[in-house]
């Protein structure tokens, strides 16, 4: 199957869009975990490492799994591949 000029574009799209929230990702879980020290020094409800690692890193992930769903049924529609409304 050939890909035509507007399949290339919603693909390269997808791809940003996951490249940016993998880096996110990749933030959440492993930047703050290599800094939990440093950010210990700082209080928000207690030691910040910490609030990051037991809540703030969980409000991450579902922030960054809503959008994504989101942004993606937009582009669907945009482009004409959604699955259509749910009964």
């Amino acid at each position: 199957m050939q890909l035509t000029e507007k399949h290339k574009q919603y693909w390269n799209i997808n791809l940003k869009i996951s490249t940016i929230l993998l880096v996110l990702w990749f933030v959440a879980t492993f930047v703050m975990g290599w800094f939990a020290r440093e950010l210990n020094e700082i209080n928000f409800i207690g030691p910040l490492g910490f609030y990051m690692s037991a809540q703030g890193s969980l409000i991450i992930y579902v922030a960054i799994i809503a959008y994504y769903a989101y942004y993606m049924n937009n582009l669907d529609k945009e482009y004409g591949v959604h699955e259509g409304e749910l009964d």
